[in-house]
C-alpha cells in the first residue's frame, strides 16, 4: 500500500524550515546526508549499518526519518511490511517514487511528534538521524510512543551524530542537538512505562561506532544503539536503577571509580594484575597473527591492546558499562591502534555468527551474570573449531560457608559467584575442553598484597594529586577487606583456559 499523509508539522525550533532549505536544490544523497562527498561512501557505510540490525525477516517495520528511502529499499525486500515515516514531503515523495513498487511499504509524510500508531503494531523501529533533531522533552515522549509501537521482545535501532557535526554541507542554521552517547543513552534507558502490572522500556543490546566514519572521516562521533524491548514486574531489581548498566555507571564503575581502580591496576587496566598477569596468561593462550578475539568485559582497553600489539589480533571489546567504553575509545583514538573496536554491548544479548573468532577472552566480568551456562553456550557457538576460551573472575568458596559481611557484599554488587571447581564445571557442561585446578586463589593473593603496597607506598601520593583523601581510603579499604575475605577462605579467584 502506498499512502502519503501530510501532517500538521510541529516546528518550534525552525527544524522544518532548515531542512526545506537543504531540500531546495533536490531530494538527494548529498542534501539529504548534509554531506558533498555523500556519494563517496553512502553504500559502504549503508551496508555497515545493515549489519548491525537484528533478523527482520518477516518483521513489521517502522522506519522513521527514512528520508529518500535509501534504507528503505534494503529493508522492504526482506521485510513482512514496512511504514517509512519522513517529515519533508519532498524527501517522502522521492522515497515513494523509488520504492512505491514495493506492495509492503507504506509512506507516510510526517512529523514523529504527531505521528502515531496503534499499540503492539511492530516487531523493529529503525531510525537513521532522528533524535538528534528532537529536543529532550519530545525524545522522551517519543520513546514512550515506541515503547507503546513496538511488540514485547522487539528491537529498537538508532544512530546519531554525537558530539559535534559530521556533514560537510555548509549551514547558516543549525538546530541540531548534538548529544553526548551517554545523554542518548539516559535518555531512552530511563524511559519506562506502566502497563497494567507490569513496567516496560528499553535495554541496550549493543552500542557501536560506525567504522565508515572513522576510516574516511577520522570521526568517531556516529554512535549506533540496538535496544531490545522489555517487561519487568518491578524496576527496584538493578540496586534502585532503571537498567544494571546504570546501576554499573552510576555506582561501581563511575568515571571516578574507574579512574581510581586504573591507578591501582595500571595504566589502561581494571582488572587484577592489569599488565603483569594479562603479560603471564596471554603467554599461555598463545594467539597468532591476524586471529581474531572477542574480550568481553574489557574494560578500559588494556587486554584488548595488549592482545593486538604484541600478537597482532584483531580484537573486539565489549562492556556493558558506558563509561568504561568511553574512556577505552578514547585511548584507541590517542593510541592510533588498527583492528581494535570497542562497543558498549550486553554479553547476554548481543549475538555473533557462528565460528567467528579465535578466542573469547574475559577478565574479572562474568561474575555478574547469573546464567553463565547460556553465556557459554553462546561462547562455543561463536569460537571456531579449535578456538579457545580464557576467563579469570571471582569466585567463592561454598555458599553455606560465607559470612554476613560476604554475602552483604555479593549481593550490593550484584555478583553471582561459583567455587573454581563448579565454574570450571560450567564451561566443561557446553562442550568445552577444560584446563584442570582452575583456582588460582594464592595467584590472587599475591597481587591483591602488590597492588595494596601500591595504594599504601608508591603510588600513594600520585593519588592524592589527582583524588581526594576519601578516594584513598576507599581504594585501601577495598583491598584490605578483600585480602581478609581471601584469607578467610570465603572469595577466590579462578583462571579457566579452555578448548573448543
Amino acid at each position: 500500500m502506498n499512502l502519503i499523509l501530510n501532517s500538521g508539522i510541529i516546528d518550534e525550533i525552525g527544524m522544518y524550515d532548515y531542512w526545506v532549505d537543504h531540500a531546495k536544490t533536490g531530494a538527494n544523497l548529498q542534501n539529504m546526508m548534509l554531506d558533498d562527498k555523500a556519494s563517496e561512501y553512502s553504500d559502504i557505510e549503508a551496508a555497515e549499518i545493515l549489519s548491525m540490525l537484528p533478523d527482520f525477516k518477516d518483521a513489521d517495520v517502522l522506519e522513521i526519518g527514512a528520508g529518500i528511502g535509501r534504507f528503505t529499499s534494503k529493508i522492504a525486500p526482506i521485510c513482512k511490511s514496512i511504514t517509512a515515516v519522513e517529515f519533508i514531503e519532498k524527501f517522502s515523495a522521492k522515497n515513494q517514487e523509488t520504492n512505491g513498487h514495493f506492495s509492503n511499504a507504506t509512506f507516510v509524510n510526517a512529523d514523529v511528534n504527531d505521528f502515531d500508531l496503534p499499540e503492539n503494531s511492530v516487531d523493529f523501529i529503525f531510525t537513521n538521524w532522528l533524535m538528534m533533531y528532537l529536543k529532550d522533552d519530545q525524545i522522551h515522549t517519543f520513546i514512550k510512543k515506541c515503547i507503546k509501537w513496538i511488540r514485547p521482545g522487539g528491537h529498537f535501532f538508532f544512530r546519531e551524530s554525537c558530539n559535534h557535526q559530521s556533514g560537510s554541507k555548509p549551514r547558516t542554521f543549525n538546530p541540531t542537538v548534538y548529544r553526548s552517547p551517554k545523554q542518548y543513552n539516559d535518555l531512552v534507558t530511563e524511559t519506562w512505562v506502566k502497563k497494567n502490572d507490569l513496567y516496560e522500556g528499553f535495554e541496550v543490546v549493543k552500542l557501536s561506532t560506525v567504522q565508515t566514519y572513522i576510516d574516511i572521516k577520522n570521526n568517531p562521533n556516529q554512535k549506533c544503539w540496538l535496544l531490545k524491548h522489555y517487561r519487568r514486574t518491578d524496576l527496584s531489581e538493578n540496586h534502585g536503577e532503571a537498567t544494571f548498566q546504570q546501576f554499573l555507571d552510576k555506582q561501581q564503575y563511575s568515571m571516578n571509580g574507574i579512574l581510581r581502580y586504573e591507578r591501582v591496576f595500571g595504566k589502561d587496566y581494571v582488572s587484577s594484575g592489569g599488565l603483569e598477569t594479562t603479560t603471564a596468561f596471554c603467554k599461555l593462550i598463545d594467539m597468532k597473527p591476524g586471529q581474531k578475539v572477542l574480550d568481553i568485559g574489557c574494560g578500559v582497553g588494556g587486554s584488548a591492546f595488549h592482545l593486538n600489539q604484541v600478537y597482532g589480533c584483531d580484537v573486539r571489546g565489549i562492556d556493558l558499562s558506558n563509561n568504561m567504553i568511553e574512556i577505552a575509545q578514547q585511548k584507541l583514538v590517542n593510541y592510533g591502534y588498527k583492528n581494535v573496536v570497542f562497543e558498549v554491548a550486553d554479553a547476554t544479548l548481543v549475538d555473533y555468527p557462528e565460528n567467528s573468532f579465535d578466542l573469547v577472552y574475559s577478565r574479572d566480568t562474568i561474575l555478574h551474570i547469573s546464567d553463565k551456562k547460556a553465556l557459554f553456550t553462546n561462547f562455543y557457538k561463536w569460537l571456531k573449531p579449535g578456538g579457545k576460551v580464557f576467563i579469570t573472575d571471582y569466585c567463592a568458596g561454598p555458599k553455606d560457608s560465607w559470612n554476613d559481611e560476604f554475602t552483604a557484599y555479593v549481593a550490593s554488587r550484584g555478583y553471582h559467584l561459583h567455587t573454581p571447581d563448579e565454574y570450571n564445571d560450567i564451561l566443561a557442561s557446553v562442550g568445552f575442553n577444560m584446563d584442570p585446578n582452575p583456582d588460582a586463589t594464592s595467584l590472587w593473593l599475591d597481587v591483591l598484597d602488590a597492588e595494596k603496597s601500591k595504594i599504601t607506598g608508591s603510588e600513594k601520593e600520585n593519588i592524592l594529586k589527582d583524588f581526594t583523601q576519601q578516594d584513598l581510603k576507599a581504594l585501601l579499604d577495598g583491598w584490605s577487606v578483600k585480602i581478609e575475605r581471601v584469607n578467610a577462605g570465603y572469595q577466590k579467584w579462578g583462571k579457566f583456559f579452555g578448548r573448543k
